[in-house]
């Protein structure tokens, strides 16, 4: 028998494993950045789950979902503005790209 709970952990599951997947195969910046903010979204989903439906305080585990939007939305804010500074610098966003670009050896005195 499932219950309400068993359901809820089962889709986060879901949610994390597609974000897992999809860090690990896109090449792109953003397409990595929606990953990690899909990871999120189900340990967000994972918190409020549990707070619901157990005997913990439903109010923690807002306060815990609220912790975990504010720091995807803090990590978003940071990666997009690193993608912004290496398009600019590099006109490429794409990781293999920008890794060859890292490894060559600088040019001119810094």
């Amino acid at each position: 028998m499932t219950t309400t709970l068993t359901l809820f952990l089962l889709v986060s599951l879901l949610l994390i494993s597609i974000g897992l997947a999809g860090l690990v195969t896109r090449r792109t910046l953003v397409g990595m950045l929606i990953s990690v903010e899909l990871m999120l979204n189900g340990a967000g989903l994972a918190i409020v789950a549990a707070a619901k439906c157990t005997p913990a305080s439903e109010v923690h585990g807002q306060l815990a979902a609220l912790f975990v939007m504010g720091l995807a939305a803090a990590e978003a804010t940071l990666v997009l503005a690193m993608i912004l500074v290496v398009q600019r610098r590099f006109g490429k966003v794409t990781l293999d790209e920008v890794s060859i670009i890292r490894s060559s050896p600088a040019k001119g005195p810094h």
